[in-house]
């Protein structure tokens, strides 16, 4: 299926030359360039053995995972291209991805032949290198040829001019990753509908049908976004790997906003110098951000996700830093620590940080394979409701306002503890509740523990002294044969590690 590309609204003012003679001048002359065929990267087999698992849960049915395209962002400018997280993992490729591309698994036997459809580098005798400022090689940069990527990937690949007859074929019922490509998705199920019996493909639509088995269509709704999200529940060792490093990066990028802090008190915008520090640091030793950073200092701690970053940073507030580096493979850190501007917490910040550091190390205590993900929340909660009663900020004792009825406590965390976490920042968002939130821990799991309180600066069931002041405490951490891990345990969390961190001549 051969892209269709809306018209850019830049012809009014292009002074590209359109003549023959111009053409014929700039298509010659040109060096011949060496095709270096890279080895296979070291996620190509990990990236194999994902799609085995996918193909045995959809035998005897074509499946359909694009990368996406990109987004405008205005007029002519596009966002940052990032593939979706489903496409990533199962080839392999991930800040390189070009944009546009398939991932086509095509029922065989029974298994399924894996084919990548991409846009690979134009010819020097097409206007597109230099004439196409979208995608070509003179705006964009080279791209990279089939073999190259078929070597990289250890994947068939074919130009994206022949997915059209592939996908658009009446003869697999055919699954598509719909929310990777929705224009790609309408039209692949436009052709199956045309050939399947129309009111049953309507019931099934409407039903949201997700049982390809027992549907009456050879479309199903959201199918394989739910099962790709339920294969990424379970890191690989590459995976976990991956995580590690972007730990490890993610806490340099704190470092480095510590080590800039008299600047950053000194602006008044402070927040947006935090901010900037941090992205500095993710773009030199990662792809990106892995999701807006937080810089919240003061009240705006007590914002849950304060991204708008322009406030000042003080001597005396606390400064709350939610923030992850993505690496070029897209898996992402979650780390938040909240910091004592001065270097010092106040007797109320640091009864308030403990409390919440408390939480934590009780939620992280109880973590091994076999319990519910739901109990590392009750865990947590169990602390921030004993804390705010013995403060005297509830109307009830720990114990009545933990019942499912009151849930007093909630009103300072309303956030949950815990989400899963790798390519993206709340991972598996798709997958079904049993297997998420009402799930068995499994060895391989990554997943955050995130506790916080929240006095916001004009609530009247706190005393005064407490009203803004925000604290959230946010680690990674692995499932292991045993237990678990704190993938962020070297990033300081307690109160004498926070202090010396800070510490400034």
């Amino acid at each position: 299926m051969a892209e269709q590309k809306a018209p850019r609204a830049t012809t009014n003012r292009s002074t590209t030359p359109r003549s023959d003679s111009f053409k014929d001048y700039i298509s010659s002359q040109w060096a011949d360039r060496d095709e270096v065929m890279p080895a296979a990267r070291e996620e190509a087999s990990f990236a194999a053995a994902r799609r085995e698992r996918l193909s045995a849960l959809h035998r005897g049915r074509r499946l359909v995972v694009p990368a996406g395209r990109a987004k405008v962002r205005s007029n002519d400018c596009d966002y940052p291209f990032r593939a979706h997280s489903a496409f990533a993992h199962l080839t392999g490729w991930g800040s390189d991805t070009v944009p546009g591309s398939v991932l086509v698994l095509e029922p065989v036997g029974d298994g399924h032949e894996a084919t990548l459809y991409f846009r690979a580098s134009a010819g020097r005798d097409s206007d597109e290198f230099y004439a196409d400022p979208e995608i070509g090689e003179f705006w964009t940069g080279p791209r990279p040829s089939l073999a190259q990527v078929g070597a990289d990937l250890g994947l068939a690949t074919r130009g994206l001019a022949e997915l059209d007859e592939v996908v658009t074929s009446s003869d697999a019922s055919t699954l598509v990753l719909r929310e990777a490509d929705p224009e790609l998705a309408a039209r692949v199920e436009a052709v199956v509908a045309a050939a399947a019996d129309a009111e049953g493909l309507q019931e099934a639509v409407e039903t949201g049908q997700d049982d390809p088995a027992t549907a009456s269509s050879s479309v199903a709704v959201d199918v394989l976004a739910r099962d790709a999200s339920e294969l990424r529940l379970v890191k690989d060792a590459w995976e976990v790997a991956q995580m590690r490093r972007a730990v490890t990066v993610t806490g340099r990028g704190f470092s480095d906003v510590i080590a800039d802090f008299d600047d950053i008190v000194a602006h008044p915008r402070g927040e947006r110098l935090v901010e900037g520090t941090f992205n500095r640091r993710a773009r030199a030793d990662g792809n990106t951000v892995g999701y807006d950073t937080i810089a919240a200092a003061g009240d705006h701690a007590c914002v849950l996700h304060w991204t708008r970053n322009d406030g000042p940073v003080a001597d005396g507030d606390l400064i709350l830093i939610d923030a992850g580096i993505e690496l070029d493979s897209l898996y992402t850190a979650d780390i938040t620590r909240t910091l004592p501007v001065s270097g010092r917490f106040t007797d109320v910040q640091r009864l308030v940080y403990e409390a919440v550091l408390e939480a934590a190390d009780a939620a992280f205590a109880i973590v091994r394979p076999g319990i519910a993900f739901r109990e590392i929340h009750a865990a947590a909660m169990q602390v921030i409701a004993e804390r705010t009663a013995e403060w005297g900020f509830l109307p009830v004792s720990a114990a009545e306002s933990l019942e499912p009825d009151h849930q007093y406590h909630r009103r300072y965390m309303v956030h949950g503890t815990s989400h899963h976490l790798g390519m993206d920042v709340h991972d598996c968002a798709a997958a079904r509740r049993d297997l998420y939130l009402d799930g068995v821990l499994e060895p391989g799991m990554v997943f955050t523990i995130e506790p916080g309180l929240y006095f916001q600066p004009d609530d009247l069931t706190v005393p005064e002294e407490f009203r803004g002041i925000g604290v959230r405490i946010e680690d990674d951490i692995v499932v292991t044969a045993d237990g678990a891990e704190n993938l962020s345990v070297g990033i300081p969390r307690t109160v004498a590690e926070v202090e010396a961190w800070i510490a400034r001549p």
